[in-house]
């Protein structure tokens, strides 16, 4: 049950305390995150941990200004390989981001787990990150989070969301 409370707890936080993350914490949660699966098991997907505050600031900058983001006392980029490998005979080079998207949301439940926030950020100058960043040129930046004690008290179940039996299909799409 711990698990579904953490997904069903799980949001994004635009409000962090200033409080650091233990360092064995933040540890813990990169090493749990790295197990995430990926497809053939290649592991396209690595993190990149900015925790000096000027930085933080000028990688907020590069996400369309939500300085948000800088408040947290982590941000973590995640980033992805390009690589041929047509997943689905239809997905082509984007088949490591699927891989990406699995890591991040790995990173985000887990961060949920230690009582930590997130906020998948997908408003950004990838070119500027990469460079900021000294990204190699066949990786691309899939997504940021930061990461930090939220403010207040945000891990409430949503209500806000399409019913189940709109939501669910049996057999066929029926809708």
């Amino acid at each position: 049950m711990e698990l579904i409370d953490t997904i069903l707890t799980r949001r994004s936080v635009r409000a962090y305390d200033s409080k650091p993350i233990p360092r064995t914490m933040l540890d813990t949660i990169l090493d749990v995150t790295r197990h995430a699966p990926s497809g053939s098991n290649r592991e396209p997907t690595r993190l990149v941990v900015v925790s000096q505050e000027s930085r933080r600031r000028d990688l907020a900058a590069l996400c369309s200004n939500q300085t948000f983001i800088a408040d947290a006392p982590v941000v973590i980029a995640v980033v992805v390989k390009t690589i041929a490998y047509n997943r689905g005979n239809y997905m082509g080079s984007c088949s490591s981001l699927v891989d990406g998207a699995i890591m991040l949301d790995h990173l985000t439940l887990v961060a949920r787990a230690y009582g930590l926030g997130t906020c998948w950020i997908g408003s950004f100058d990838n070119s500027a990150i990469k460079t900021f960043l000294e990204v190699p040129e066949d990786w691309n930046v899939l997504g940021l989070t930061p990461l930090g004690y939220p403010k207040g008290d945000v891990f409430k179940q949503s209500e806000n969301r399409i019913p189940l039996s709109d939501f669910v299909m049996e057999e066929r799409w029926t809708k």
